[in-house]
């Protein structure tokens, strides 16, 4: 058996060799994959960005698989990944549904069921008819009326016993007014306060059965005529279509401002301002007034064609922005309602209520009987440039109240059949 010896020499030379022994070390270990890359796209303004960019640097040092950026969104631009859609900007992306994935279909693809439950309000016009959500409401408020107690101890007013009714406006307003306040009341975001939701609170239609504009009616034309006469007396100061208001209140100008729940977040964090908050003014002669206001904001909508790594990233950041932490976050930076059960039972206890007074009235007006418009007239930016209009008629004294909104309804009617987008279905309390 002498060559089976050779044979078994020269392989234990072999195996022996720096060569062989070189060619059969342990291969190193597989580079992890690359994580999926994810754009928010959003337009929200400088101080706004900085903090839900805090927020997603959180998330991506939570997660090693899944990258999210921030960028600014550019009209006309394919969607991003997830898109951060303003209640200015709802109109425009339902009526460009097809290019967006259900969020409920996004979950159940990537096998992350949502983390927690929403509040019923919340889901209203972002959700089907079996409640099956197609966008997340992440930044909602709902209008509440602000008073500056400072100003009503001087008018002779309780700055504890803020004017319920319009009625009651009326007088405060004229005492403040007397007593050397030349903006006794204002308001920001007049399509989305004045009409809107002061339809919802007042049981007037925004629109009837079958989506056709209707805010002319008698509640509505009672409330613009009575503003007018205040413009007229100067007990109500216009400062126009947006939140210019929010800041004319903040440095102490006006006594009186109805706007978001949100603001008194910031609001609170000047000393030098002695802010209350309380229910935003109903017509007591309505009847069945008040019922119940109308949560609006941001939301996020997720593009389709994503690869399915992408999808199971943008999942983990929707459960992400679900958790307790993140939303009790979001509502101290911006005073937004909290999403959940457990964020807004934390956002209630004595530790945050001081701070956010505001989300007891919003929880009061959301809660009343449920009313709910098939159209909102801020929802859709050319619906809501056409109102704003005719509310400036009035304002300046070019047309009554009645003439304006009739021109209003007519006008954004024309609009909304030569769109003729696809009804969405609301899903109700």
């Amino acid at each position: 058996m002498p060559s089976f010896k050779i044979l078994i020499a020269v392989a234990g030379l072999l195996l022996g060799s720096p060569l062989f022994a070189a060619s059969h070390k342990a291969a190193p270990p597989p580079m992890p994959p690359m994580p999926a890359q994810i754009e928010l796209s959003h337009h929200l303004g400088e101080d706004q960005a900085e903090r839900v960019e805090a927020l997603v640097e959180q998330f991506n040092s939570q997660h090693k698989d899944v990258h999210v950026t921030m960028v600014r969104r550019v009209e006309g631009d394919a969607p991003k990944a997830i898109n951060l859609v303003t209640r200015e900007e709802y109109a425009r992306f339902v009526a460009n549904k097809t290019k967006f994935k259900p969020l409920y279909e996004v979950m159940h693809e990537a096998r992350e069921p949502l983390a927690a439950q929403l509040a019923p309000e919340l889901v209203i016009g972002l959700a089907d008819a079996k409640g099956q959500l197609f966008a997340l409401p992440v930044a909602f408020s709902t209008p509440v009326l602000y008073i500056n107690k400072a100003a009503f101890r001087k008018a002779g007013l309780n700055p504890e016993a803020p004017p319920k009714t319009w009625v009651e406006m009326q007088e405060a307003a004229g005492k403040l007014y007397d007593s050397g306040n030349r903006c006794p009341f204002t308001t920001s975001w007049p399509a989305w306060v004045q009409i809107d939701n002061l339809s919802a609170w007042n049981g007037g239609e925004v629109s009837d059965a079958k989506g056709n504009l209707a805010f002319n009616g008698l509640v509505q034309v009672k409330h613009v005529a009575m503003l007018a006469t205040w413009h007229k007396s100067k007990y109500f100061v216009y400062f126009g279509r947006r939140d210019e208001a929010d800041r004319r209140f903040a440095n102490g100008e006006c006594a009186m401002l109805t706007s978001s729940s949100s603001l008194f977040a910031s609001l609170v964090e000047d000393k030098a301002l002695e802010v209350g908050v309380s229910t935003l003014p109903y017509h007591d002669d309505q009847r069945g007034a008040p019922q119940n206001t109308l949560a609006d904001g941001a939301s996020l909508w997720i593009a389709n064609g994503m690869k399915p790594a992408e999808t199971k990233g943008v999942a983990k950041f929707i459960n992400y922005v679900l958790g307790p932490e993140v939303q009790i976050k979001l509502t101290l930076a911006g005073g937004f309602l909290p999403m959940t059960a457990v964020a807004r039972t934390a956002a209630g206890s004595q530790l945050l209520g001081a701070d956010l007074a505001a989300l007891q009235v919003a929880y009061a007006q959301l809660g009343g009987k449920s009313f709910v418009p098939l159209n909102r007239v801020s929802q859709n930016a050319a619906l809501r440039s056409i109102v704003d209009e005719e509310l400036e008629s009035v304002w300046a004294n070019r047309k009554p109240a009645k003439e304006a909104l009739d021109n209003a309804v007519a006008r954004g009617n024309a609009i909304l059949h030569a769109e003729s987008p696809a009804p969405v279905r609301r899903h109700g309390k």
